[in-house]
């Protein structure tokens, strides 16, 4: 047996005299000990003594010949066990100490979830704060977090009624119960939970805060390449690593969104794998990666309407249906724009946290009130040429570590996919050479990307894409993946763009820039590979190819227009921002980098908006210096 002094304890009460113990109702056998003093209640009276109950699993007999007083059933009295007897029956006689002081107990160990493994099969308590509650057929559910994990709790009634319906999700609690596996995962089997209020909960929550602020800290890594104007992002980066640490271990749900494009998905794909691993480290059930994470792309390069309506659906809906709490919401390679506010609005209605990681040229002054942080290369005097593949690399190193080695081809690929002309590509080629990719090769990836997002529409192809991305585990199957991928993706844009290109308008602009038109509505085939934007990209570089001059491409179809620049300094943003003050009723938006971007409008409007479109170009000034493009 376990002596009460080895046993969980809690504060005491009373005065200065003998220890009396007070069990909680979840003690056993194991909590007691000859010779000790129990608060005692009596459940029953017969002609040889009274029947007494120290909790609901320890009770013994009071001989009459050692019993002074008269009791009836509920009536409270201080016991000594005088003698635990080889048939398991208890034997107490009454005591009566002078100026007692009371002191608690708890059934089992205190552990912290990070230790419960080692405690399988045995009795713990463990206290913390009850982030998820879920109603199953049988047990209720309780997530209860200390700080160095999160572990269910599962507590009987009926089958499929509320246990403890006084419990809610935020309350501190301490959990009394079993340790056991189940599906391969660990659980605590509980006899109590208790909810802990006043200076204990206090206590509770500050110990929490002291643990979690240790353990969401980010790693400290070195980068993948030394880089100088990549270091005040990394700072604001460390920061985005410990929010979302922060909020695996607080048990919110995580919900990624990011542009289904080649640098998205290089973006996306390592932070999803960091912070699944990270999931799984933290919480005691095997489903949680699943359930507490989901990478959604999307289509447009800002977050529509109909993104955040189904976003906010499923969260309303998890929160009703499995007690989780509602997400954080992370942006990557989106997010930075006027266009993203309508939705960022209707996520401050529930107070969801909103993180943006992107390279699109930001417009601060009007999503920064609505996001809880924001990392953009242009906030730093910087521009596109840092993709956002490059920065959630090293934002999934901080947040996993282990997986550096993994990842050194990505921001290689990530540079290829938005034409990154940055300086720091020289040194990425040269670590991805290292890894084993030549050029060939990263760009190969980069359009097996591509064309796999197209063909996966909404759905981001966990298991296709990572196998694309060489981060499946099976580099021959990655190997013959995007060689299928690439092959395909070359024999289509091919198509595209030769049947496109007889149909091409050309013009000098009055700035000495060619301008070509295509019409990718009338002469380009529709809802095949590859869309628009790379289809007006494609006929683009041949034209700079061929040329050797500066020269913008207008792609355009009855509502939209796809822009691609080289050589003429464009600021599409803010040409955008003069055509939607210019021609009320057009319903012009869109933005996107400077020599890249799109613009939507009504469809009865598009002469009107082309015109205005091609008079602002043939105002620009032509730069040498702005022959590097992205492709979106």
């Amino acid at each position: 047996m376990t002596s009460p002094a080895d046993a969980g304890t809690t504060e005491s009460t009373g005065g200065s005299g003998p220890v009396v113990h007070e069990l909680a109702p979840g003690c056993t056998f194991e909590d007691i000990e000859e010779g000790s003093l129990y608060h005692a209640t009596v459940n029953g009276v017969v002609e040889y003594g009274a029947f007494v109950d120290l909790s609901e699993h320890v009770s013994g007999l009071v001989h009459d010949s050692v019993l002074d007083g008269d009791y009836a059933v509920g009536d409270e009295l201080v016991v000594e066990l005088a003698e635990v007897r080889e048939d398991g029956d208890l034997s107490f006689h009454e005591a009566a100490p002078e100026d007692a002081t009371t002191v608690e107990v708890t059934h089992g160990e205190e552990v912290g979830v990070a230790d419960l493994a080692k405690k399988v099969g045995h009795a713990v308590h463990v206290e913390g704060e009850v982030v998820g509650i879920k109603q199953t057929g049988g047990p209720t559910l309780f997530q209860v977090r200390d700080g160095t994990g999160v572990v269910p709790c599962a507590a009987f009634e009926e089958a499929g009624v509320r246990a403890y319906p006084d419990i809610e999700v935020d309350d501190i609690v301490r959990v009394t119960g079993d340790v056991e596996t189940r599906d391969g995962a660990l659980q605590v089997e509980t006899d109590d939970i208790a909810r802990l209020d006043g200076e204990t909960a206090a206590a509770v929550r500050d110990r929490l805060e002291a643990t979690v602020a240790e353990t969401a800290a980010p790693a400290e890594v070195d980068p993948l390449v030394e880089w100088a104007a990549f270091e005040p992002i990394r700072e604001e980066l460390a920061d985005v690593a410990e929010r979302l640490r922060r909020a695996v271990l607080e048990g919110r749900p995580i919900r990624m969104r990011h542009h289904a494009d080649g640098d998205g998905i290089c973006a996306s794909v390592p932070v999803q794998l960091a912070l699944q691993s990270f999931i799984a480290e933290i919480h005691e059930d095997a489903k949680a990666p699943r359930h507490l994470f989901k990478r959604l792309p999307s289509k447009a390069p800002f977050y529509e309407m109909e993104d955040v309506t189904r976003d906010l659906n499923f969260a309303l809906e998890d929160r009703e249906r499995h007690g989780q709490k509602l997400p954080l919401l992370l942006m990557v390679d989106n997010g930075s724009t006027k266009e993203d506010t309508a939705a960022y609005r209707a996520l401050a209605q529930y107070d969801i946290p909103v993180v943006v990681v992107d390279h699109h040229h930001p417009d601060p002054e009007a999503v920064d009130p609505l996001l809880d942080a924001h990392v953009n290369p242009y906030l730093h005097g910087e521009d596109y040429r840092i993709t956002t593949g490059m920065m959630c690399v090293e934002l999934a190193r901080m947040i996993d570590p282990s997986l550096s080695d993994s990842l050194e081809h990505v921001p290689a690929v990530a540079g290829f996919s938005d034409r990154s002309e940055a300086d720091a590509m020289a040194e990425y080629l040269a670590l991805a050479a290292d890894a084993g990719y030549d050029e060939s090769d990263l760009r190969d990836i980069g359009e097996a990307l591509d064309y796999a997002a197209h063909w996966l529409r909404y759905d981001a192809g966990d298991q296709l894409i990572e196998d694309a991305l060489n981060l499946g585990g099976d580099p021959d199957r990655h190997a013959e993946l995007v060689e299928f991928l690439s092959t395909r993706a070359e024999r289509d844009v091919e198509r595209q763009v030769e049947d496109a290109l007889p149909h091409l308008e050309h013009e000098r602009l009055d700035n000495d820039a060619h301008l070509y038109r295509a019409d990718v509505d009338e002469f380009a085939h529709r809802f095949i590979y590859p869309a628009p934007g790379k289809t007006t990209g494609e006929i683009h570089d041949r034209k700079v190819t061929e040329t050797g001059d500066p020269v913008i491409t207008i792609g355009y179809g009855p509502d939209f227009a796809v822009l691609r620049s080289d050589g003429v300094r464009l600021d599409i943003p803010e040409m955008v921002t003069e055509l939607t003050e210019e021609l009320p009723g057009a319903g012009v938006s869109g933005g996107g980098h400077l020599v890249v971007g799109s613009i939507k409008f009504v469809p009865g409007a598009r002469e009107e908006v082309l015109t205005e479109l091609v008079a602002k170009m043939s105002d620009a000034e032509i730069d040498e210096a702005l022959r590097s493009t992205p492709i979106e």
